[in-house]
């Protein structure tokens, strides 16, 4: 890792991590960062996973009161949410380099699409929850045989988590929503959660693998605490639809210049 690449690294994590804060998304700054330094991509995919846990866990603890009332049948989730992480955790590591390479503009260009609609598919979900009885005194869902599905679901948002990671909050919350659930907080509070489990189990399939590169790690790690606390202040002064749209054009701007680069 040279100093330039360690300047590029350590910026996009500290951005990365003021708008994780904010709105999410910051996959699609970090990820793309380690690319265009010139690290394979499925270690930076790995070393990019492996920074993101300490973050998903800070944001579940900030959660912990809207956590610890979320319901037992929700956290039950956490099964097919560890079974799929390790199953997309695998998966990439046996993706031989040049198919994930290829595949990365696009998976980029998905991500950041389903980002742009992050607030649409949200909206959408939670009206149809509202068209159902609702336990409201603690926003949790009611049985509507739909458990099964939800299940499935979320074992299919995990390896995609695993192998990849981008936009998975959004699709838990639309899944939340479609559950029954019509607290917002207690939505994200499980969405963390869940993705701790997604994110840890990779992370450590992804270490016993040997597959992180661990200097840009820690030093991602080290940037997005700071970027989390220190640069959301900057950020926090900018709208949500503002912080969104700005995610949007980088992972867009990313996109477009890995497909360049693939001529």
């Amino acid at each position: 890792m040279t100093l330039a690449s360690a300047g590029v690294i350590f910026v996009a994590a500290f951005i990365g991590g003021a708008v994780n804060s904010v709105s999410g998304g910051g996959t699609l700054i970090t990820f793309p960062a380690l690319v265009w330094t010139g690290m394979n991509p499925v270690i930076a995919n790995a070393t990019n996973t492996v920074s993101l846990w300490p973050g998903s866990l800070a944001s579940l603890i900030g959660f912990r009161r809207e956590f610890s009332s979320v319901s037992r049948r929700s956290l039950t989730l956490a099964a097919p949410s560890l079974l799929g992480g390790i199953v997309g955790a695998y998966l990439l590591i046996n993706t031989p380099t040049q198919w994930f390479a290829a595949a990365v503009p696009y998976l980029i260009l998905g991500a950041t699409i389903l980002f742009a609609a992050q607030e649409v598919i949200t909206r959408a979900a939670l009206r149809s929850s509202l068209d159902e009885i609702i336990d409201a005194a603690g926003g949790n869902p009611v049985d509507r045989g739909g458990w099964g599905t939800a299940f499935f679901f979320q074992f299919l948002v995990s390896i995609y988590g695993g192998y990849f990671g981008a936009g998975i909050g959004i699709l838990m919350l639309a899944e939340f929503g479609l559950l029954g659930f019509t607290d917002i907080h207690h939505m994200i509070a499980l969405r963390n959660y869940l993705a701790l489990c997604i994110n840890g189990v990779a992370a450590i399939y992804f270490v016993v693998r040997g597959a992180v590169s661990w200097p840009e790690a820690i030093l991602m790690t080290v940037a997005q605490v700071g970027g989390g606390y220190g640069g959301a202040l900057v950020a926090r002064r900018l709208s949500r639809k503002t912080v969104r749209w700005i995610v949007v054009g980088i992972g867009l701007s990313m996109a477009a210049s890995l497909f360049v680069a693939r001529k």
